[in-house]
Parts: C-alpha cells; sequence; structure tokens
C-alpha cells in the first residue's frame, strides 16, 4: 500500500492573487490608521500662522510672585530670555523665575537694564533644563527698523493680537522719545511682551510702556487720562543693550 500524503486545498491561481492583494492593502491601510489615531490624541495645533509665536511666549514671576500678576517675557534662544526690566525689578532681590507651560525655572540674570535708561533684562536658564520644543527654537532681532503702519503681532503666553506702528508725530511732544509704538493699547501684550514683525516673524521689540495724554473738557475743567499708544523697546536697542558675548552665543 502506499502512503497516503494529505495535500492542502488548492485555489484557482486567480483567486490566490486577489487574496494576496487584500492582504497588502489591509496591511498598507495600518500604519496609516496608527498615524491617524495619533494625531487625533495630540492637542490641536495653532490654528493660524501668527499662533507659531506663542512657542517664544514666557511668564516671569517674582520671589514672592508679584501682587500684580505675571509678567511675560520672551525666548531668544540658548536659554536665554528677554523681559521689560521694569518686570524683574533688581533681579538680586526679586529672584526672578521663567514660568513655561506652568513649570517655574529658576534664573541668572545676564544684564539688567532700567525703566528711565533701557528697559530690558536679559535672563539665563542652563539649556539642559529646558523643554525640547524650546531648545530647538532661535528668535531672531529684525535687522530694519519699524515703519509707521507697519502689521506687528503682539505675543504673551496663550494670545496673539495683531497691531501696528504709529508715526511719531502722534506721540505726545513731551515723550516722544519713546517714538517706536503701537496701536490699539486695550488688546495687545503688557509689559514684557513681544512685538513681531508680522510678516518677516523677527522680533522688533519687547513692550515697555503705556503712553498717556491728558485733555481738559471746556464746559466743566475736569481733567481726563487716555491711554493713546504703547512704547516698545527696538531691536535696535536691545542688539546695542546686549553684551557682545550674547550677541556671539545667540549667532552660533
Amino acid at each position: 500500500m502506499g502512503l497516503s500524503v494529505p495535500v492542502a486545498c488548492s485555489r484557482p491561481i486567480g483567486e490566490i492573487d486577489v487574496l494576496q492583494s487584500k492582504r497588502r492593502a489591509m496591511r498598507s491601510r495600518f500604519p496609516l490608521a496608527i498615524v491617524l489615531l495619533v494625531l487625533a490624541a495630540l492637542p490641536c495645533s495653532a490654528k493660524g500662522p501668527d499662533d507659531t509665536l506663542l512657542a517664544y511666549a514666557v511668564h516671569i514671576h517674582r520671589t514672592p510672585m508679584q501682587s500684580w500678576g505675571p509678567g511675560a517675557g520672551i525666548y531668544l534662544g540658548k536659554g536665554l530670555f528677554i523681559t521689560a526690566a521694569h518686570v524683574v525689578g533688581r533681579a538680586w532681590m526679586t529672584r526672578p523665575k521663567v514660568v513655561i507651560s506652568g513649570q517655574e525655572f529658576p534664573t541668572s540674570t545676564v544684564k539688567e537694564g532700567s525703566l528711565e535708561g533701557t528697559d530690558v533684562t536679559i535672563l539665563s536658564i542652563d539649556e539642559n533644563l529646558l523643554p525640547m520644543r524650546l531648545r530647538l527654537r532661535r528668535n531672531a532681532l529684525c535687522k530694519d527698523p519699524p515703519k509707521p503702519g507697519e502689521q506687528v503681532v503682539t505675543v504673551v503666553p496663550g494670545s496673539v493680537v495683531r497691531s501696528h506702528i504709529i508715526p511719531p508725530d502722534r506721540i505726545p511732544a513731551r515723550v516722544r522719545k519713546f517714538n517706536t509704538a503701537i496701536a490699539d493699547v486695550a488688546n495687545t501684550g503688557n509689559s514684557g511682551s513681544g512685538v513681531f514683525d508680522a510678516q518677516r516673524r523677527c522680533l522688533l521689540g519687547i513692550m515697555s510702556r503705556k503712553i498717556s495724554q491728558s485733555r481738559t473738557q471746556a464746559g466743566t475743567g475736569k481733567t481726563e487720562t487716555y491711554d493713546i499708544a504703547k512704547y516698545f523697546v527696538p531691536a535696535s536697542e536691545i542688539a546695542g543693550f546686549m553684551p557682545a558675548a550674547v550677541r556671539l552665543k545667540l549667532d552660533q
């Protein structure tokens, strides 16, 4: 007697080709499905080009926390942050911290300005302590001076607002030395916030203070003060304020 060897059920060649094609199609869909699931689980991405600037915005806390709420600051790169000098105050007393996504980071002071002089202070954090999303970023200062009518974006944590540069002749003569200013006082970022060129995305300056004007009503003699603009320290002044070692570090 010969041995009976079981033989697998055979299929027509055409049917085998169809089955193999279906299997390949199913395998190719799995990676795509996984990618779509991962993307769906991520936080919503920025809704517009201005929102990409939010990555540079941080809060600044004094120690203890200032009573008027957090100040603002901007990341320059290489572990360096810039804010308005009066937000920090005297750093040796206030021991400022940079706040990123709710986490406080102690700082060292690279150079301290003053409200009466150049109203910016540069702070430093060990770059290795920063989130990776910041370590990879560099923030360039604008080379060209701001021009009247130029569109800008003011940036604070969680908010970007568009405005424009106003002509210097709209600033009262007594404070016309603060001649880099924007309109829309109510909605734009306050002290320490970043002012970015809306087209080139470079840093035009750091917000310093409101510019106000008083007027007296003819009928009542009552004097009212109202805000007309916001002054920002321009990039050219910031570049001159920076120590040479900082400029070199940022250019590397």
